[in-house]
């Protein structure tokens, strides 16, 4: 467990198991109710799964944000499966409740995800994220991430096409600089 002192909120970021679905579930769906633009998949889409289907998901590392015990922030890490492509991953999931933003949550989660992604001998972190979502593109450039393509129509909501950007973090490069969150 990490315990952060965020100007004058305390925030605990941690990775959660198969054991906590309800925070998981509870976060998640919030996440995709507030903010059904930027993601890919829907509230509709999850809200009917079942117990096991939450905590298979959480078979890949899962961080949360929680202030007083309440989950308020989240962001997951899905590996490539394939051998030759095994050194990448794909940060999904990220949320933080928008009275909170702006309060370091967002780099707190993805320092985790780096953390653990190092201990795992991950090379490479990947996102997409909505070509709308100009605090979230900024929010990965000043961390370091590249945009290296976009996906036209990427995904649809509400009838509309919203492109995708991809973006890239070299964790290797960044851990032989010694750059990384510093």
């Amino acid at each position: 467990m990490r315990e952060r002192q965020l100007g004058e909120i305390n925030i605990e970021i941690r990775q959660i198991h198969a054991d906590e679905v309800a925070a998981f579930r509870q976060i998640r769906l919030e996440a995709l109710k507030n903010e059904p633009s930027s993601y890919a998949s829907s509230y509709e889409d999850w809200i009917i799964l079942t117990t096991e289907d939450w905590q298979e998901r959480l078979k890949e590392p899962v961080f949360v944000a929680f202030q007083a015990g309440e989950p308020v922030g989240i962001m997951g890490l899905l590996r490539q499966r394939a051998s030759k492509m095994s050194h990448r991953a794909t940060i999904v999931m990220v949320y933080v409740r928008e009275n909170l933003r702006g309060n370091g949550i967002a780099d707190k989660l993805l320092k985790a995800v780096v953390e653990t992604s190092g201990e795992r001998g991950i090379a490479q972190l990947e996102l997409t994220v909505s070509a709308e979502n100009m605090a979230a593109i900024e929010f990965y450039k000043r961390q370091g991430f590249t945009e290296v393509g976009r996906i036209p129509g990427g995904f649809l909501h509400q009838g509309r096409e919203i492109d995708d950007l991809i973006m890239v973090y070299r964790l290797r490069k960044a851990l032989l600089t010694e750059q990384i969150f510093d």
